[in-house]
Formats: C-alpha cells, structure tokens, sequence
C-alpha cells in the first residue's frame, strides 16, 4: 500500500529523476494506475485533472503541490511541472485530508545536484513546432538552481492558433542536514490565442460542426493573458520523528483581452446568429498555502502518524462587464468578416473574494502485513462576499466540519480490501459562456463520498483495483431566465477498475475504466425541465494503454484505446452525445546523439478520425480534435 509513513520520518520531497534526464518519460511505464496520470508532454487514464468519477477536482479545489493545499488561478507550465498524479480510492489511502472529487496531486520539476540540461522539439501536423530547455545548475553542495525556457506557435485543431512563451526558476536549499527550502517561480505570456467557436443549436438536437482547422470566427478576436506562479516548499526536521512542513504559494491570471464566439440559434443546414462576447481586462488572484507538522511513532510492527494542519486562501477574482457584439446571420464554413469596432463599451466588472481557513487533525496508522487506517477532522472558516454593480453586496459566511475515514485490510500478501468515507467544501467552478450569468462563480458546496474496493497482486509486476463509489453534491443547471445556478441535487454511482505493471519484460500496460450511473433530483424550486441525467456524465468510459519494447534496439511501439459512453447534452435531457471510440498509436525512439541520450516520439492522434462532439455546457457544443500527427525530439545534456 502507499501512504506518507516513509515520508513522516525522513526529508520531505520525495525522490525524483534528474532534472535534466527527459529523455526517460513515458507515462505507460510510468503510470502506478489507470486513474491518471501525466509526466512531460504524455498522459493516461481515465480521470484528469478536470474529471474525476464524473466532477473536477481542478474547479473543486482539490490541487496539491507535493501534497500540500493550493488554489490555482493559472496553470502551472511544463517547464516547472514534473508529473501530476490523480488519487481516488485505494490511491488515496494514506493522504491526510482527502477530498470527495478526488486528489490532483502535482509534482515540481526538483534541481538535481548534477549539472545537465534536457532540449525538447515538439511539433505536430497543423504546423505546432516549440522549443523547450529544462535543466539544473548545482551551485554548491547545498544549493542547485532548476530553469526552464519554452517558446511555442501553437496550431489547434479548430483552426485558431497562438503563440506562447513560459520561463520558470526553481532552488533546493539544504542549509543544514534535515532542512529543505524549494522557492519556485514561472510566467506564461499568451499572445494571438483566438477564441475558438461554440455552438448553441435552435432546438433539440445535435449541431452540425465546423470542419477541422477552419476557424470561422474574425482574426481580432484572441485572447492575451499572463499566468503567474510563485510559492516555496519547506520541510524541516525539528526532532527525531517531527518534520514540519510548509507550502506558501500565489497564483495569478492577467486577462488583458479575452472573447467569446458563439454561432447561436443554429438550424439543422448550419445556419444561425453570429454573437461574440468582449470581456474587459480581469484578474483572478489567489494567495493560499499549508503549515503542517507531522509526528510519527514507531511501534514495532505497527506506525503512528499525526497531522496537524492548517490551510489558508484568500483569493480575488473579478468577472462580467462584457460587451455582447451582434453580427448577424451566419453559417457554417463562412467566416466572419466584420473588423475590430475602434472601441469596446465595458460595463463595471463585478468582483469576488473569498477568505478561507481549515484547521485540522488527522491520523493514519499502518500495521505490517495487516492493515492501515486514517481519519480526519477539520473546521472551515468560508467568507465569501461578491460585489456586483446595482445589487447588494452578497456575503456568504459557513463553518462547516469535514472528515473522512478510510480503512484497508491485507487479507494476503496479494489481497487487499479498503472503504472510505469524506465530507468536504469544495468550489463549483463558474457559470458556463452561454448563460446569462457568464463567467461568474459559483458557491462554494458540500460534498459527500463513500468508497470501497479491493487491490489485487496478479504478478510480482502486475496489480490490480477494483472499486465502487457514491458521491452526492449540489447540481447546477440553467433556470428559466437562462441564469445557470443550482436546481437541485446528484448522485453519481459507479464503478472503476485498473490494471497496471510489466505483463513481460518487454510489454507494459495500463487498462482501466469507469461505469457511471449518476442521477439528477430537481429541487421544488426548479421547473420541470430538469431531466434525471447529469450533463456530460458518459454511461462509461474504457481505456487501454500499451508499450511494447520491440527486439530492434531501441524501439518502442505503443497503442491506446480509448471508448467513451454516451451523454446527456442538455439540462432536459432531450439530446444524448453519442458513444465514440479512438485509437492512437505511436512510438518511442531512443538513441543516442554525439553520445548523449535522446528520445524521438511520434504519435497518430485519433487514429480513424472519429471526432464526435465536445460538451462545453448544457447545449453548446465544441469540435473535438480529429486524426493528426504530433511528436517530439528530447536530448539529454
């Protein structure tokens, strides 16, 4: 089982490969489980960092940098991000405070002691093509600097494009034996990012798209936005057996100009209402971080950990005063000519701040060959007051407890069976681009999770988990005025199953999947369009990734397979997405250049180019990636 015992009783961050060794990744033999996960440019599973049993940990909070609490407002780039993990279940066992939309645990590109640097060519059929340099530089035996530059022209596949550059800074500071102190910091500038185009059909039924790479919208629409990122990680011995810990971060998105296009009203021949939304320049702002000190106790076979935590955010965000711009008629595969208006009429932004701290206790308890256990309880203090012109000031003040359990037995050295229970106050994300109150947050929600499973060891290299879950939260949906709000109540039940290791020296798999039955009960309140399917919850969702290293030197062949279930489209359940399946395919090239490692990767995205629809919000639409080529050289230095 994992769990943060090892952790409690040495240095903090845990072990990672050198900074500048990227030539390894590969996320099929990487990955501990199907459930998610990503290093460099690769990922898999069927949970991400936006999906997880069917909600967002990202817009529920859930974000953890090496395993402490943190509020993102902008991304963290590549060029500091090692891997990111995502943990539900029997994954989770052993993580103080677990979260009911699951855990997205992210790891920093660490400074190695050793000097060297990785480059990395990506590039990709559109005409994508960047350039990316990772590396580390040891300044003495206790200091080493990490770096990271990236510069990029991005193609998408619906035609718009951008260009990108990130730099990131990252120290390991070990000025006296037991201390760690890793400052970081990074910036992103986007530039020309045009905003790709939604669809919002006249009726019930499914729109027709846009063809791939024909953007439709006018050039002046893009975006600009800055993302920045900075924090320290700390740990410090302070006695045998009590390690303190802490996290401090700020994470900042800078929207100098942004826009929204819609092709609204659209009939079945791809004809409809050409809008765009202009937003004025916005900041969302978050300062947040975790103080924590562990305590463990040795106890023969048996360890004792104790946490005591507390996690703190004040995050201020600012939204609305969009301009809505008619063009009129218009159609699939026409573009829209009209130029930039000389001006934009913004009205006032409207304003949101939140202040949150949790105070909180937890234990975990493993005994050898037995068993572990965990529990925890904390109090939040959550004070959220939003400002919007011409209403009252809206304030929002709860203290809810929160806990969760979670038990796990060894029935054998091959067997294990684990059940778990959380509570949790987790964010619901903002209102979707088509709703009369776009943009705007939505209220922090009581959640609640109940979950059980076993693990089995088919082999020495091959595990196994299968689970069921239960989750209930707050649904929201669109009112009568087109305002997207609560509604009333879901229940999301399910199962999940991985399968993961070396099947054979050569081939490594990751399979996995999901099967979902979640449930809709409309508030009183709530009119009677409120169907009993959740909006983009798919009936299942199957994966299958392999790696096979072939019997030419250095040559790996990989495959993955993916079939996504069908899905509720609207909020009245009227329109379904249909199932679709994808198939990829690649290959790993490793070699050597003037003797230094290097690794050629080249994939076929999508395979049979079978597209299907994107869900953005109850009945808008975006256009999916079709088949394309994508691929990277990394050489190590």
């Amino acid at each position: 089982m994992t769990g943060v015992f090892a952790i409690a009783a040495t240095a903090w961050f845990p072990a990672a490969a050198d900074a500048q060794s990227r030539s390894y990744e590969n996320a099929v033999t990487q990955a501990e489980d199907a459930f998610g996960f990503s290093v460099g440019r690769e990922s898999l599973g069927i949970y991400n960092a936006g999906n997880a049993r069917g909600f967002s940990p990202s817009a529920a909070g859930n974000l953890r940098i090496e395993g402490l609490y943190y509020d993102q407002q902008a991304g963290i780039p590549d060029t500091l991000l090692d891997s990111t993990s995502i943990k539900v279940g029997l994954s989770a066992q052993g993580y103080p405070f677990a979260a009911p939309s699951g855990i997205v645990d992210q790891s920093l590109r660490r400074p190695s002691d050793k000097a060297g640097a990785s480059v990395v060519a990506n590039f990709d059929s559109f005409g994508t093509a960047g350039v990316e340099i990772d590396g580390s530089l040891p300044i003495s035996k206790e200091l080493a600097i990490g770096y990271g530059l990236n510069g990029t022209h991005v193609e998408f596949p619906d035609g718009t494009s951008n260009w990108n550059y990130n730099g990131s800074l990252i120290a390991l500071w070990r000025p006296a034996p037991g201390i760690e102190i890793m400052p970081f910091w990074s910036l992103l500038n986007d530039y020309d990012d045009e905003a790709g185009v939604f669809y919002v059909p006249a009726g019930d039924f499914l729109p027709k798209l846009a063809k791939q790479r024909d953007y439709e919208g006018p050039e002046w629409s893009d975006f600009r936005h800055t993302d920045l990122n900075t924090g320290v990680l700390a740990s410090a011995r302070v006695a045998q057996n009590w390690v303190v810990r802490l996290g401090a971060f700020r994470s900042v998105n800078d929207l100098k100009h942004g826009f929204t296009n819609i092709l609204a009203d659209e009939q079945p021949d791809g004809t409809g209402e050409r809008l765009l939304f202009a937003d004025p320049p916005t900041k969302s702002v978050s300062n947040s971080g975790e103080l924590r000190l562990t305590h463990s106790i040795p106890d023969g076979p048996r360890l004792h950990v104790i946490h005591l935590s507390l996690r703190a955010r004040d995050a201020r965000r600012e939204f609305g005063g969009s301009e809505l711009i008619d063009f009129g008629p218009g159609q699939i595969g026409v573009k829209v000519p009209d130029p930039e208006p000389d001006e934009f009429h913004f009205d006032p932004v409207s304003r949101d701040r939140v202040r949150q701290t949790t105070f909180g206790a937890a234990y975990d308890g493993r005994w050898k060959n037995v068993g572990e256990i965990s529990f925890s309880l904390s109090k939040a203090d959550f004070r959220k007051k939003t400002v919007q012109p011409g209403v009252p000031d809206a304030i929002t003040h709860s203290t809810p407890w929160l806990y969760n359990a979670t038990a796990a037995a060894e029935l054998s050295k091959s067997v294990a069976v684990y059940v778990g229970y959380a509570r949790g106050l987790e964010e619901s994300g903002v209102a979707p681009p088509n709703a009369a109150n776009r943009n705007q947050p939505l209220p922090a929600i009581l959640t609640e999770q109940k979950d059980a499973g076993v693990r089995f060891n088919l082999t020495k290299s091959v595990k196994a988990v299968v689970g069921v879950f239960d989750l209930s939260r707050p649904y929201f949906g669109f009112d009568g005025a087109n305002v997207f709000k609560q509604v009333g109540t879901v229940r999301s039940r399910g199962a999940e199953f991985s399968v993961s290791g070396a099947v054979t020296p050569t081939l490594d798999l990751v399979a996995g999947g999901m099967l979902l039955k979640p449930k809709v009960t409309a508030s009183d309140a709530a009119d009677d369009t409120i169907g009993s399917k959740p909006v983009g919850f798919p009936t299942h969702l199957l994966i299958s990734s392999a790696n096979w290293k072939t019997p030419f030197k250095g040559l790996e062949l990989d495959l993955i397979l993916v079939h996504r279930g069908r899905a509720a489209a609207t909020t009245n359940n009227a329109v379904f997405v249909p199932e679709r399946a994808r198939v990829d395919i690649g290959t790993h090239y490793r070699f050597k250049i003037a003797k230094r490692s290097a690794t050629l990767r080249a994939q076929i995205y999508n395979l049979f180019d079978n597209a299907g629809f994107g869900v953005a919000g109850s009945g808008i639409y975006s256009t999916n990636p079709g088949r394309y080529v994508q691929g990277y050289l990394t050489v190590d230095f």
